[in-house]
């Protein structure tokens, strides 16, 4: 029905004729013989609207213009006109632009033109489908990003009830934070899900190439997915060769293809389930194979897969999780590799089958010596800090944080106060937010940087922006560091030892 044209005459032979010559062509076509009758068709869908210049009376314009302006954002249907009337008529030039997507064809025109045209409309009325299809995906994820986001927010507001009202032993505040700090990290990997999903999409990831063996990047994989797998009390099948399958990849982003194919086995298999991921090799390939017994997929669903945002049938809890975004980050991440990936299953409750095929390495490059294990010298403590962030709850904790960590902390909430207040208290760490509201966090660092207070401060930004410009711009305004909210611990940690 979608790609129909509906042809609207006056006169019927007309009609006829032109439905002739465009069923010659394999367009579909339906003759309408009224104006009430087109408008009945275009509710149940076309590809674009064929009529004549003499139709466009009074009575089908008040019939017409209620449809075309209440078409969804995605939709502009296309319109050509039969014209033999002159065209820059002001009557006719203010009808065209009432219609909006107006292709003009004067009468008499040749067969040849009339399809062409016919054609490229539905061409671009596909082009429109396709959107519609997105806009459809994007809803969609947008409330499975709500939900995600919701189901850690729930035990974290839980866990910051109780420790407001309820006196607590210090097991149960144990238990507590440790609860906080297990769903603020999972949320954390959804949002970096997101980013990553974006860079790679847009070619804005740099792999850094190495000779690696395939056997260690399944080790690493299960060892991250291993919990999950034993949440779920999955038997998990492991196969490797026994001889070394190289690869020349990125190992952290192989890593991360393998544990993505592993957490969709685990998510979309009923507990107690089997998976097995394999490793094969062929003379000029390493094959990586997850099999599941689980849930399966319907073919049509196997045609989308490695789409964003697509997923399997799932319940309306959506209780297997995630955003899926997983399936096309592998394939963008597998392609960038130069290898492939496809997906099979037999059907509905029938476990589904991933397979990534990588070239291989026939040569191999001598391996360098491991570098020796480094210790890392304990954080320095008793550092002058300065807090700056224009969200008081977020810098009130960091500066607890800090200060139980042994240092001296001052806070700021705007870069006016935070300037005058660095004068005095000459501060050695300055940790500030971008996202100001007087001055952003770049404008106070390129400001700090002139004060010789704080001239040879170290300056680290806290922030929610995390791409490869957004690093760039905190270098370029004299940031030492780049930390994105929330700040992992371990990365400051890490700062902080450096120091002193």
């Amino acid at each position: 029905m979608e790609r129909r044209v509906l042809v609207y005459t006056p006169t019927g032979k007309d009609g006829l004729l032109i439905a002739k010559l465009l069923e010659r062509a394999t367009i579909e076509c339906q003759v309408c013989r009224a104006a009430g009758e087109m408008i009945g068709e275009l509710e149940r869908g076309a590809g674009c609207i064929l009529i004549a210049d003499d139709a466009l009376t009074t009575d089908f314009m008040k019939a017409i213009t209620p449809f075309l302006k209440e078409q969804p954002t995605w939709s502009d249907l296309p319109i050509l006109v039969l014209s033999k009337r002159g065209l820059d008529s002001s009557e006719m030039r203010s009808i065209y632009l009432e219609l909006g997507n107006v292709t003009l064809l004067e009468r008499p025109v040749q067969s040849v033109t009339l399809v062409m045209a016919v054609i490229s409309a539905l061409r671009g009325r596909s082009r429109q489908y396709e959107m519609r299809e997105i806009d459809r995906r994007k809803d969609e994820f947008l409330a499975m990003l709500a939900h995600e986001l919701r189901n850690p927010l729930a035990p974290i507001g839980a866990a910051s009830d109780l420790l407001r009202v309820a006196h607590l032993d210090p097991v149960r505040i144990q238990q507590t934070s440790e609860i906080i700090a297990r769903q603020v990290k999972h949320m954390t990997s959804l949002i970096d899900d997101l980013l990553d999903a974006s860079r790679v999409s847009r070619g804005l990831v740099k792999l850094e190439r190495s000779q690696v063996d395939a056997r260690q990047l399944v080790s690493s994989a299960v060892e991250q997915v291993r919990p999950l797998i034993d949440v779920r009390r999955h038997r998990l099948t492991v196969q490797t060769p026994p001889e070394a399958a190289m690869i020349h990849g990125d190992q952290k982003r192989l890593i991360q293809v393998i544990s993505n194919l592993l957490n969709n086995a685990t998510k979309y298999s009923p507990e107690g389930s089997n998976i097995t991921l394999s490793l094969e090799l062929e003379p000029d390939k390493v094959i990586i194979r997850v099999v599941d017994d689980g849930i399966g997929m319907a073919q049509a669903t196997i045609d989308h897969v490695f789409e964003m945002f697509t997923q399997a049938e799932r319940t309306s809890d959506r209780s297997q999780g995630g955003l899926g975004i997983g399936l096309a980050l592998v394939k963008s991440l597998v392609e960038q590799h130069e290898g492939t990936v496809d997906a099979s299953s037999i059907g509905i409750g029938k476990g589904s089958q991933f397979t990534v095929s990588l070239p291989r390495l026939t040569t191999q490059k001598p391996r360098e010596a491991p570098d020796k294990p480094v210790s890392t010298p304990a954080p320095a403590t008793g550092l002058r800090m300065l807090v700056v962030d224009d969200n008081i709850d977020a810098a009130h904790m960091l500066s607890l944080l800090l200060d139980a960590m042994g240092h001296e902390t001052v806070v700021e909430h705007t870069a006016k106060s935070a300037l005058e207040r660095a004068r005095k208290e000459r501060p050695e760490v300055c940790l500030l937010d971008i996202g100001l509201p007087d001055l952003d966090g770049n404008a106070l660092a390129k400001q700090l940087r002139t004060q010789p207070e704080t001239a040879h401060s170290i300056l680290i930004a806290i922030t929610g922006y995390g791409q490869e410009q957004d690093r760039k711009r905190t270098t370029e305004s004299g940031f030492d560091h780049h930390l994105v909210k929330p700040v992992n611990m371990d990365d400051l940690l890490r700062i902080m030892s450096q120091l002193r």
